[in-house]
């Protein structure tokens, strides 16, 4: 890999000769700009405004725009004596944790390359620091006409170097957040918890750019004489009326996928179980046409069975109000018999009496 920068670490009294080299690329389709009548090439040519001529890159140099307008020249031995330290150094100021920078201040990311066999010892002996202390290093350096700061930490047995912003860099998160109260519900948390233990975790290699192979194969179409492929229709966003149904229609639908794409998968996944919601009863739909549906023959032949039943019923009905009529008069005349009897026996019990209390008169 090609280097941009050549120093040294400073690492206290250590010095670490190394070189600068990218750590990422950029795979995304470059355009050029074209008219679009003829398709020539457009391009810009570097005029000079006072002599209204075309002129070389090695004529070109940089100036700084006072505010008046006027160009003040500054060349690269300029640049190159400034009165830092850092100027071809990378100075180590400070060890922190890693979770103290805030993946806000994160910028570029560079490799780190030990410079020559002096370099490798010094280089290592870093290297094993920052992975026994958990730490990373915090640094100082120049880099195209400007002091930046860094973070050193350990890749593999590389030590890779992010450029950071300066903390006053990073705006406040002000007017950002959504205004007034907003309360979330416990039930909608279970189910926002369940749904990210659904969609799990992801091997980040997995990812790739489909934006860039999609602007390929058009590329590719267009170059073969072929009609470039369609999108696909994209249904219309619907608005979310029910953030439960919603929340609960995507775990349902991340179960669903992760199920298509790895057996069993799901059933690794801690998902808490969700309320089951009450589902409305649905008709069943009817045949058309001259023959009638199963459902309705079946329940005309169960009204036919249920009307001698109610029949039956009625009658065995009016059958016992007969019996209880009869019971009632039964029971009221052997009531009076009674009472009759009693009168005649009250009667008969006088009329002796009498007759007994006449005799002992008479004797007396």
């Amino acid at each position: 890999m090609r280097s941009i920068w050549n120093g040294a670490i400073s690492f206290g009294l250590v010095s670490i000769p190394i070189k600068l080299v990218n750590a990422t690329e950029s795979h995304s389709v470059s355009f050029r700009q074209i008219h679009t009548e003829d398709g020539g090439r457009i391009r810009y040519r570097k005029v000079c405004e006072l002599e209204d001529r075309e002129v070389t890159q090695a004529e070109i140099g940089k100036a700084y725009e006072d505010a008046d307008g006027s160009m003040i020249p500054i060349t690269d031995e300029d640049l190159s004596q400034l009165p830092i330290p850092t100027a071809r150094t990378i100075e180590i100021v400070a060890f922190v944790p890693e979770d103290r920078i805030d993946p806000l201040q994160m910028g570029s990311a560079y490799y780190l390359a030990a410079s020559g066999a002096p370099a490798a010892k010094p280089y290592t002996l870093l290297r094993e620091a920052l992975k026994r202390s958990n730490r990373v290093a915090i640094a100082k350096f120049a880099l195209r006409g400007r002091e930046r700061l860094g973070m050193l930490r350990v890749v593999g047995d590389a030590i890779a170097m992010h450029g950071l912003l300066w903390p006053d860099e990073v705006r406040a998160p002000e007017g950002v957040a959504p205004e007034g109260g907003v309360t979330v519900r416990e039930q909608e948390l279970d189910l926002a918890d369940a749904l990210m233990d659904t969609l799990g975790e992801i091997d980040l290699d997995d990812l790739h750019d489909e934006y860039q192979e999609a602007v390929e194969e058009v590329i590719a179409a267009k170059a073969a004489g072929e009609r470039p492929p369609e999108a696909p229709a994209e249904a219309a966003p619907g608005k979310v009326l029910d953030l439960m149904a919603a929340l609960e229609s995507s775990v349902r639908a991340a179960r669903e996928s992760r199920d298509g794409e790895e057996a069993g998968a799901a059933e690794d996944a801690e998902v808490r179980s969700l309320p089951q919601r009450k589902s409305s009863a649905r008709r069943a739909p009817k045949e058309t046409g001259g023959k009638k549906s199963t459902s309705t023959a079946a329940k005309k032949t169960a009204a036919k069975k249920a009307e001698p039943k109610k029949s039956t019923a009625r009658s065995s009905a009016g059958s016992a109000k007969k019996t209880a009529a009869k019971s009632t008069a039964k029971k009221a005349t052997a009531k009076s018999a009674t009472r009759s009897g009693d009168k005649a026996a009250a009667k008969s019990t006088a009329k002796s009496t009498g007759k007994k209390t006449a005799s002992r008169r008479r004797s007396a």
